[in-house]
C-alpha cells in the first residue's frame, strides 16, 4: 500500500535521482517538459524547507516523490481560460515515480492519498498543471476526474490547466 511522507533532506540524493529519471523518461517519450534543467537541487531543498516536499513509499522503499502546497500557485490567478471553483485548493507540483513501477495505476493512488488529505483539511479543491505535449499525465488526470480549465504560464511556458473538486 501506497503511502506519503515528508521528504527529509537525507533523501535529497534518492529524490533527484527520482527527478533525473523523469527527465530521461519525458525526453524518451518526447515531452520537452523537465528539459530545461527544472527542477533541480535548489528547488527540492525549498520544498523540504518549506515542508512541501513528500515521498512515496511502498513497502518502505521511496518509490517516487512530489511536491503538495496547500498555499496556492501564484501563477494559477491568471487563467487563459476558467477555473471551476473559486476556494482553497491543494496543487501537485513535481511529481516523479521509480520506472520500476511505472504502468501499476500508482499515480492515481497518489492523487487519492493527496484527496484524502485535502479533505482532512476541509480543502475541496484539487489543481495541476502540466505541458501541452504530456499526453501521459493529461491522460492520467483526466482518469482522474480533473476537468480541463484553461491554460497558465508558469516557468515561462505555457501549461495546461486541471481542476477536480472532491
Amino acid at each position: 500500500m501506497m503511502k506519503l511522507a515528508l521528504a527529509q533532506e537525507q533523501n535529497i540524493p534518492r529524490i533527484m535521482a527520482l527527478i533525473d529519471q523523469a527527465k530521461a523518461f519525458l525526453k524518451a517519450n518526447g515531452v520537452d517538459q523537465w528539459q530545461d534543467g527544472y527542477p533541480d537541487r535548489p528547488c527540492i531543498e525549498k520544498d523540504i524547507e518549506d515542508k512541501t516536499g513528500y515521498l512515496c513509499l511502498l513497502g518502505g522503499e521511496i518509490v517516487g516523490c512530489l511536491c503538495i502546497d496547500f498555499c496556492g500557485e501564484r501563477a494559477y490567478d491568471s487563467i487563459n481560460g476558467r477555473w471551476i471553483s473559486d476556494q482553497p485548493y491543494v496543487v501537485v507540483h513535481r511529481l516523479a515515480l521509480d520506472n520500476s513501477v511505472k504502468g501499476r495505476g500508482l499515480t492515481s493512488g497518489v492523487l487519492e492519498l493527496v484527496e484524502d488529505m485535502a479533505r482532512k483539511r476541509d480543502v475541496h479543491s484539487f489543481k495541476m498543471d502540466t505541458d501541452q505535449d504530456n499526453d501521459i499525465m493529461k491522460h492520467v488526470l483526466q482518469k482522474n476526474g480533473f476537468s480541463y480549465c484553461g491554460t497558465i504560464c508558469f516557468d515561462n511556458s505555457e501549461k495546461i490547466a486541471y481542476e477536480k473538486l472532491i
